[in-house]
């Protein structure tokens, strides 16, 4: 079943800025930090599974295993990417329930050409609106859980323009999805305009180096944005300090370098779940 809070924080007004995750220590320690509410990236739960780039090569059984992983592991609500709905009308019925069974709490769909490539990525193509449209209404009929919202993506900006992007998101909107997401904005202003135009819940995307301005979660309520994700973030930070590590320890012989600053084992082994299992063969163990 899907986390409610989601769907009640929209319904109150409250903005939501959620995390990107991309594994499962990513996903204990937004737990640890209280987040309420995580992003299940596709591009960045790609790379870390498969070391593949977010281009369409991971199958809907591969992300609905990743996405079911993320859930049983976060305590948090999960908005969960799911690309293309991969690949044409009974896919994405398929989809939409796979997620739903996983327990995700919303599930995005975008307009693009199947395979899919990065929304902050060249050679994009976007289907014709009218068939996102009917991929939009048979996912709201093939969901049974009133509690899963559905996210409703156009990566149609760069290639017909602000305008054309704003009215296939309202046409997404009649269609039945509960949230709307205008990808690659480009200026504060195109983001000012496309939420003044669409009367719906909409979603911006923080992604560092992408075409998005980034703005704070203060200045995003202020343009207008009920959601927010930062897909990249833990994940390019992570890769940073992975490489500093490595570049430390390779100069130094060390497993300790100087200067690279790490978690303290036994509280990580807290974080992870260890002391259940201490507990456990306390109790059990012969």
């Amino acid at each position: 079943m899907a986390n409610p809070i989601l769907r009640e924080k929209i319904r109150n007004g409250e903005f939501i800025f959620a995390p990107g995750i991309h594994d499962m220590i990513t996903a204990v320690v937004a737990n640890k930090i209280e987040f309420d509410v995580v992003y299940g990236t596709g591009y960045w739960l790609t790379a870390s599974a498969y070391g593949l780039p977010d281009a369409g090569i991971v199958s809907y059984t591969q992300m609905v295993d990743r996405m079911r992983t993320l859930v049983q592991t976060s305590n948090a609500a999960v908005m969960a990417d799911a690309d293309t709905g991969f690949g044409g009308l009974l896919n994405v019925h398929h989809t939409v329930r796979g997620y739903e069974e996983a327990g995700v709490s919303a599930i995005q769909i975008e307009d693009q050409q199947f395979p899919k490539k990065c929304g902050h990525t060249p050679n994009r193509i976007v289907i014709p609106a009218e068939e996102m449209v009917d991929k939009i209404r048979v996912a709201v009929e093939a969901r049974r859980d009133p509690n899963m919202l559905i996210i409703a993506r156009t990566d149609s900006l760069q290639s017909e323009g602000l305008s054309a992007a704003i009215a296939r998101a309202q046409a997404y909107k009649e269609a039945g999805a509960d949230i709307l997401f205008v990808e690659a904005l480009e200026s504060k202003e195109e983001m000012k305009t496309a939420c003044a135009e669409v009367d719906a819940p909409m979603m911006a995307n923080m992604a560092n180096g992408g075409l998005t301005p980034m703005l704070t979660a203060a200045e995003m309520q202020e343009v207008g944005f009920s959601v927010a994700i930062a897909p990249s973030l833990t994940s390019l930070a992570a890769a940073h300090a992975i490489e500093k590590a490595l570049l430390a320890m390779k100069a130094q012989g060390s497993a300790e370098p100087e200067g690279v600053p790490i978690n303290n084992f036994k509280e990580f082994c807290s974080l992870i779940g260890f002391e259940e299992v201490w507990a456990f063969d306390k109790k059990w163990a012969k």
